[in-house]
């Protein structure tokens, strides 16, 4: 999988941030992903279905709104008539690569967004939602006492997801106007409806009205036991293995030649350039997806962990899963465990020359009803985490070319 960094004007002119995720080879298919309310392209859910449809064959735009993630824009101004907006910006800007979409998925409010969308696109031929509501106004129970100040100030702040956001009086009118029921009836492509019964943020009665409001080709397909953010990688990976076999019946496919595509073993990590004029790079192993940059200081645009940096995390995460396996299997009462490390050169001991050596500074911090001596054996075995003990050798590393 490669992951492209772009950007391109949404509704208002302002500059939207977007990832293509684009397969090995010719992409059988083009997705165009809308994501939660308040939410970013870039949530652990939208990267991993991205990646596993990649994966698949399916090139996957997915975007921040006007005012979200790394887009511009004041948030407070958006609504969700712009959002739909953004949408077809988003289409546009594919279309110019010659890659206009055939495939909407949209998650939560983004699922409303391109249900609202979808028959003012020519070229959609499938429509996939996910835990999404059937009214758009279903989003406005999240404001709780705040409805009040907002149509009386015009703007007030609103808590979501332990956050604070500014949310418009223009949001909460154009929401309380707009009606799904039009867009299902005219709706000119096949419906996939996901939806958990247990979902907790919308109810699995939405999926209900909309499947019922939607003329067939349509199916519905049951997420289980999965939370409203699909939080657990299983369960994104399983929208997305449904969302590729339900669109190969459904959506045309280009099938790429057997010599463009390349295979990547799932115990091998590979890292890819998304940006040749900076130093951005995609990192995959298996289904899981992150990015590593370097800081703006150094000639990057900082959207990752520096190399150093990700060695850094492989240390601390290593050294907090050594430390917790042993207190469980101890049964000491550690109630939590955070590692600090910092990285740097330092004088090398005994040195004739002076030379310097890279040093990982651990910092360990734990909480628990712990006495003295169960403190210092944590000490003692955050030394003997595998990747310490790699750190500390001298290794051995050989490269040829493929």
């Amino acid at each position: 999988m490669r992951s492209e960094k772009i950007t391109f004007p949404g509704h208002s002119g302002e500059m939207l941030a977007a990832r293509l995720d684009l397969p090995d080879g010719t992409p059988k298919t083009v997705a165009l992903f809308a994501h939660c309310f308040t939410c970013s392209k870039d949530i652990a859910a939208a990267r991993r279905l991205a990646a596993r449809l990649a994966d698949n064959g399916i090139a996957v735009l997915r975007f921040d709104f006007t005012g979200l993630g790394h887009s511009n824009g004041a948030f407070e101004t958006t609504t969700f008539s712009s959002n739909v907006a953004d949408l077809y910006a988003a289409a546009d800007e594919l279309a110019k690569r010659d890659m206009a979409p055939s495939l909407l998925i949209g998650h939560s409010l983004g699922g409303a967004a391109v249900l609202r969308a979808a028959p003012q696109m020519a070229t959609i031929k499938g429509v996939v939602t996910i835990g999404a509501p059937a009214d758009p106004g279903h989003v406005t129970h999240n404001f709780g006492a705040a409805i009040a100040d907002i149509t009386q100030n015009g703007v007030a702040e609103v808590q979501l997801g332990g956050r604070p956001l500014r949310i418009g009086k223009d949001f909460l009118e154009d929401v309380a106007a707009e009606s799904l029921k039009p867009a299902l009836a005219n709706l000119d492509a096949a419906l996939l409806v996901l939806h958990a019964p247990l979902d907790q943020i919308v109810g699995i009665e939405n999926a209900g009205e909309i499947f019922l409001g939607a003329k067939h080709p349509k199916s519905f397909v049951t997420l289980d036991d999965a939370d409203h953010l699909l939080s657990r990688s299983k369960d994104s990976d399983y929208a997305a293995e449904v969302i590729t076999a339900w669109s190969q019946r459904y959506i045309p496919m280009t099938q790429a030649p057997a010599a463009a595509t390349s295979s990547q073993p799932e115990d091998v990590l590979r890292v890819t350039e998304t940006d040749p004029n900076g130093f951005a790079q995609s990192v995959t192993l298996g289904t899981h997806t992150l990015t590593a940059d370097e800081p703006k200081s150094f000639g990057g645009t900082d959207t990752g962990l520096t190399p150093y940096g990700l060695v850094s995390a492989g240390l601390g995460t290593c050294t907090s899963m050594t430390i917790r396996m042993y207190a469980r299997r101890k049964g000491w009462p550690l109630t939590s465990v955070s590692v600090d490390v910092e990285h740097g050169k330092c004088h090398m001991e005994d040195s004739q020359g002076g030379g310097k050596i890279d040093c990982f500074t651990r910092k360990i911090h734990l909480s628990g009803d712990l006495d003295a001596d169960q403190r210092a054996r944590l000490l003692e075995i955050a030394d003997k985490c595998p990747v310490h003990k790699t750190l500390e050798r001298t290794n051995d590393i050989k490269t040829t070319l493929a």
